[in-house]
């Protein structure tokens, strides 16, 4: 069956004049009770304005220039297409925003002239003034635009080469205004003038555009691990700090304890901080003193931070956001202290469960929302989420030995530019989705993305409500091993009008790229419709020693690819396979005979869907293992 593709992403509409002015100055949040709770810290900053896409239109901004439309790529963005358009632009928002954080990923696709650029606007009262952070072939600028005018406030060497995503980030604040490139500050200076809407631009240029974000001004944006390059010549500055969050607080006020402003000696490079459900925010997040929230200790965390939990339930009324990236010499570290059990349990959040048919914003999808890099997930529960955990553009992290179950969406999601992430031994069950009817709920989910090195060992993917894994058009390959998929696309939730697919392993789709995904050593069983399904991925897929049975339709499905197939079991399925033009050796299906329960050594799924060993591997036993076949199926 296909996979439809994820619509839940919806665009945020302005608010209006009146409450925009409002919520851009501090003065006026500060007498205004019922808005308090967003001028405590930064962390409380509130949304303008968002916008990912995702829902198929760029309705909301007004265009002045270029070819622009909102099309697929990996997920939807909008793009100016016309390559010798002169001074291309799209604006949103409001005239009288005042002092806000403009945040957007940028992709480049061709210049056609040295002059051409594609950038972001700021302060936009109308077509020809604005500041604006621009990107050039090999250089960018943050620059005061005056009636046309350029002054140019800070330049660096940054390039960003064609097809390649950047976040930019331009903060207006007073008569100041400053940019950033992926985390790296390229300049402060001057503001052209002091409220304005926004805007993206292209000049004798073409580029793509997504994850637009305006908020008040908090804190600095999200660095990535791409911001190494220091500008050439702009004012020094330290790193920005954390980047707000990008949705509207609780209605509820936080903390009356207003936390430290500066980080506590414990949060250095290969310290620990420490969180109970006992503590206080105020705390230097020391064993004798630890700090209360988890957001707080991923505020305060920096390269080489190691967050450990004490054993309890945490269960906050927004989304933990992980938004500052570590390193590839320091990641960061998110785990519990010892071996005491951590919950964090997201039903206070918002769209637990989102109505039929609602929307869930991107910053405020997972329990754990991450859009950083080189982070350790380890040893944590995550239940009853908005999605459990969530990672968008986000690189080299490792989640390992995370349970993720009945979350209102996936149990762990990888979205968009995403490499060299690392899922190792997951437990992923009872996910579900009351907004789609089960049409996108899966156990593990890489998808709608691209990016190179992302592995699968060691996943248990069971009872979720659509597949137990699924690559719905990412567009890269990706290896999955030593792991299982039982019980999914079942309606245990009695929804309406079904949408469930039902399999254990699903190998992408919905694009026409042919992306060659890799199964080893994988047993899907008991799941409604198919054990291994290339879904429509004409990709050369390969799938060696896995064991389908059971499963309601096909132990693999691979009709629509050129997939290749070493050494497989289908056993007790009502078809073994759905070969089409795909070939393979070593197969049940090559060696002959029925392939029955009583081929097969153990049928007894006990052991393998137990506990896990004490070091997080899937415990060992016969089960599915076929007689006198040593060369044929999985052996878990």
């Amino acid at each position: 069956m296909w996979h439809h593709p994820d619509r839940a992403h919806r665009r945020r509409r302005p608010r209006g004049p009146a409450l925009a002015a409002l919520a851009v100055t501090g003065t006026a949040l500060l007498t205004a009770g019922a808005l308090l709770a967003t001028t405590v810290t930064g962390a409380w900053a509130a949304t303008l304005f968002t916008d990912d896409f995702d829902d198929g239109d760029a309705a909301g901004w007004s265009k002045s220039g270029g070819t622009w439309a909102v099309v697929a790529d990996g997920s939807q963005v909008l793009r100016q297409s016309k390559p010798d358009a002169g001074l291309a632009r799209m604006f949103a928002g409001s005239t009288n925003w005042t002092d806000y954080r403009l945040q957007a990923r940028v992709k480049p696709l061709s210049w056609t002239s040295s002059g051409g650029f594609v950038g972001l606007a700021a302060r936009s009262p109308g077509a020809t003034s604005f500041d604006r952070l621009a990107l050039f072939d090999g250089r960018v600028e943050l620059q005061a635009v005056r009636s046309g005018a350029v002054t140019v406030l800070g330049t660096a060497a940054r390039p960003v080469p064609a097809d390649t995503w950047a976040t930019l980030t331009l903060e207006v604040s007073g008569g100041t205004v400053q940019g950033w490139v992926d985390g790296t500050l390229i300049g402060t200076g001057a503001s052209q003038r002091g409220q304005g809407r926004i805007g993206v631009q292209t000049d004798r240029a073409t580029a793509a555009f997504d994850d637009v974000t305006v908020s008040t001004v908090g804190a600095g944006p999200t660095p990535t691990p791409t911001s190494s390059v220091p500008p050439t010549s702009s004012p020094s500055a330290s790193p920005p700090p954390t980047a707000p969050p990008t949705t509207a607080p609780p209605t509820t006020a936080p903390p009356t304890t207003v936390p430290p402003t500066t980080v506590p000696p414990s949060s250095g490079p290969g310290r620990d901080l420490i969180v109970a459900t006992t503590g206080d925010d105020a705390n230097p997040g020391t064993l004798a003193q630890p700090l209360r929230t988890v957001q707080r200790a991923v505020d305060l965390a920096v390269p080489g931070t190691t967050i450990r939990l004490r054993g309890g339930r945490y269960a906050p009324t927004t989304n933990i956001r992980i938004l500052t990236s570590g390193t590839a010499d320091a990641p960061i570290t998110l785990t519990r202290y010892g071996t005491e059990h951590v919950l964090i349990d997201g039903e206070p959040m918002p769209h637990t469960p989102a109505p039929l048919n609602g929307s869930i914003p991107n910053i405020e999808r997972g329990a754990i929302h991450m859009q950083a890099s080189y982070w350790r997930l380890v040893d944590l529960e995550i239940a009853n989420g908005p999605y459990g955990v969530y990672c968008r553009t986000c690189h080299h992290n490792v989640f390992q030995r995370l349970t993720t179950r009945d979350n209102y969406e996936s149990g762990l999601q990888i979205q968009g530019d995403a490499t060299y992430n690392q899922v190792i031994d997951l437990d992923a069950y009872g996910n579900r989705d009351p907004r789609k009817n089960g049409e996108s709920a899966d156990g593990l989910a890489i998808k709608e993305g691209s990016g190179v090195g992302n592995v699968v060992r060691g996943a248990r993917l069971w009872n979720n409500v659509d597949d137990g894994f699924d690559a719905w058009m990412f567009r890269s390959p990706i290896l999955i091993e030593n792991s299982v998929a039982w019980g999914n696309g079942v309606n245990r939730w009695g929804f309406p009008d079904f949408a469930g697919d039902g399999n254990g392993f699903k190998m992408g789709g919905g694009i026409p790229d042919a992306v060659p995904h890799a199964v080893r050593n994988s047993i899907a069983f008991g799941n409604a419709v198919d054990g291994f399904i290339d879904n429509g991925n004409p990709g050369a897929h390969r799938f060696d020693r896995n064991t389908a049975w059971n499963n309601g339709r096909n132990g693999f499905t691979v009709n629509r690819s050129a997939s290749v197939l070493t050494g497989n079991l289908a056993a007790t399925n009502p078809t073994p396979v759905s070969l089409g033009s795909s070939t393979g050796t070593g197969n049940s299906w090559n060696i002959g005979g029925t392939w029955t329960d009583a081929s097969l050594v153990s049928t007894n799924a006990a052991t393998i869907t137990g506990p896990r060993r004490p070091d997080g591997a899937i415990p060992t036993s016969p089960f599915l293992h076929p007689i006198g076949q040593p060369h044929l199926g999985a052996r878990l």
